[in-house]
């Protein structure tokens, strides 16, 4: 093991000549002069002969033993013998360790510009505050640049959307799906700006893409011999909400025979005749309908989803959804959303227990009742509910159902996922509606092209779906028509936007990380640099 001095330990391998250490409270000053060959003019680059003079100047270097480090290194200013140049004199650059015009060495530049890339502005302000480093935010932000774009595009070109602002405002990520990396982000996800950025990045042969027509618009007129591949994942995403639409459409025949199950079981107590059942009043159900009777209002008077969807600060899939669909089947689904309490195993038996006496048992008796039978909740639980059964604002009991989305669940994952309590269940459900059945197996035999590459039979599956489908899946394969290609590639080739997908969520971090407020450009710039 070598035995190395002071000089070696602080500028290794930099032309320095150390003179002194000054220890103080809190710091250490460094007393250092430039011993290099002569330095080359930076305006001609013909190398110096004659010293003008010398000058000390200060740099900041990075901590050492906890307190700061001050290098106070003189350096020699040169005269340029060429009369041609425009520079006169000019002072020397120490190699690894000094820059022109920074008052800070090269290395503690490579610590902040790491601090900057991963935390930003004010977080890496407070990192810096910790590790004694004289670093405020605009100092940090001033350390990032873009790197250089590359002329041509990868071959492989991945591009999707993210939101600055949900809803509101987005920008576009392209990504080199072949290497992983981010190749450069847009402002926006207009297709006059990618198709822009197409033309002055030539050599894309694979667009991977989801279904937005944007951007199919902008391969077409600016890159027309690229290949599309439409993404697999948002291909599965559009089928599930095509799947749950139809089980929304037709939760009645589930209920129907749910109703004819519960029939022939032995006869109960004989029952009160209870009040009318309406929905709560709660926050989420007048929500709904306020909503809707706002969208309707504007849709008779001739507005655009997009006017719409400005004016009540909605997205515009929710307007459309509240311009298509029934009140009834919307606050349907709102209050489905309500999570099940402890209570509800034991409303069955509330129910029963309140009708057999007429209504008048205590609260307090019940509760007891039902503690002994397993009930954990509070007494003041079963008090409201049986307030809500005199008042008339209870839910009849009825037979357990499985919720839409609990259905499509099923029906998307893997026959060999599924336990055999949830293929009983299903095989309910497909014997209760023949169209859900039939949105059943068409969903399969499609989740069956997607996962097999089977993309030679997409053309057989779109015309049976057409034929005799629920029209939410027929819908679905209308879309599928109208990007067939695109589609077709998608489920033949093993190109995804699965790494894009990965990108996008990274820069949903990146956002949070700078708490939303960030520009596009510092935004663009961590994006780019940070791996």
């Amino acid at each position: 093991m070598g035995v190395y001095s002071l000089e070696d330990v602080l500028f290794p391998g930099i032309d320095v000549r150390l003179e002194r250490v000054d220890f103080t409270a809190e710091a250490v000053v460094v007393v250092a002069v430039a011993c290099g060959p002569a330095p080359r003019c930076p305006g001609c680059r013909a190398l110096a002969r004659r010293v003008h003079s010398s000058h000390e100047r200060g740099l900041a270097e990075r901590p050492l033993t906890g307190r700061n480090l001050q290098v106070r290194l003189r350096v020699r200013r040169f005269f340029c013998d060429r009369t041609s140049c425009h520079k006169k004199t000019f002072v020397e650059q120490v190699s690894g360790l000094s820059e022109r015009y920074r008052r800070s060495s090269l290395g503690l530049k490579k610590w902040l510009h790491a601090v900057a890339i991963e935390l930003g502005g004010r977080p890496g302000e407070r990192l810096c505050r910790r590790l004694h480093l004289a670093a405020g935010r605009s100092r940090l932000l001033e350390l990032l640049e873009s790197p250089p774009v590359p002329d041509r595009a990868p071959r492989v070109l991945g591009v999707d959307e993210f939101a600055f602002r949900k809803g509101r405002t987005y920008g576009t990520v392209l990504v080199d799906v072949e290497v992983g990396r981010v190749v450069d982000v847009l402002s926006d996800r207009a297709s006059e700006t990618f198709a822009n950025w197409l033309r002055e990045h030539p050599g894309a042969e694979i667009v991977c893409r989801d279904r937005a027509s944007a951007y199919t618009r902008a391969v077409k007129e600016a890159a027309p011999h690229a290949r599309e591949v439409a993404d697999r994942w948002h291909l599965l995403q559009n089928l599930a909400s095509a799947v749950e639409k139809t089980c929304h459409q037709h939760r009645a025949c589930l209920r129907k025979r749910a109703d004819e199950k519960t029939s022939g079981l032995p006869e109960a107590p004989p029952l009160m005749e209870l009040p009318l059942h309406e929905l709560p009043r709660t926050q989420i159900i007048e929500r709904t309908r306020h909503r809707h009777e706002d969208v309707q209002r504007l849709v008779a008077a001739g507005w655009t989803i997009s006017a719409i969807a400005r004016r009540l600060n909605l997205d515009r899939k929710t307007v459309r959804r509240f311009r298509d669909t029934d009140l009834d089947q919307l606050l349907a689904s709102a209050h489905e959303r309500r999570p099940a309490g402890v209570l509800e195993p034991f409303k069955p038996y509330l129910n029963t227990r309140f009708t057999e006496s007429l209504g008048q048992v205590s609260g307090s008796r019940l509760f007891l009742e039902i503690r002994e039978r397993g009930y954990r909740g509070s007494r003041q639980v079963v008090r409201k509910h049986l307030a809500a059964l005199r008042a008339g604002n209870a839910e009849p009991v009825r037979a357990d159902i499985p919720s839409p989305r609990k259905i499509t669940g099923w029906i998307m994952r893997p026959r060999e996922s599924l336990t055999d309590q949830q293929q009983e269940r299903l095989l309910e459900v497909r014997l209760a509606c023949p169209d859900i059945t039939r949105a059943c197996d068409l969903a399969r035999a499609f989740t069956d092209l997607v996962r097999n590459r089977r993309g030679t039979f997409l053309l057989e599956w779109i015309r049976q779906a057409e034929q005799d489908a629920p029209k939410p899946m027929s819908g679905f394969a209308g879309f599928l028509s109208q990007d067939l290609d695109a589609v077709t590639a998608g489920l033949t080739h093993t190109w995804s936007s699965g790494v894009v997908e990965g990108h996008v969520n990274r820069v949903k971090t990146l956002k949070r990380a700078m708490y939303g407020r960030a520009s596009f450009t510092l935004l663009r710039t961590r994006i780019l640099t940070q791996p």
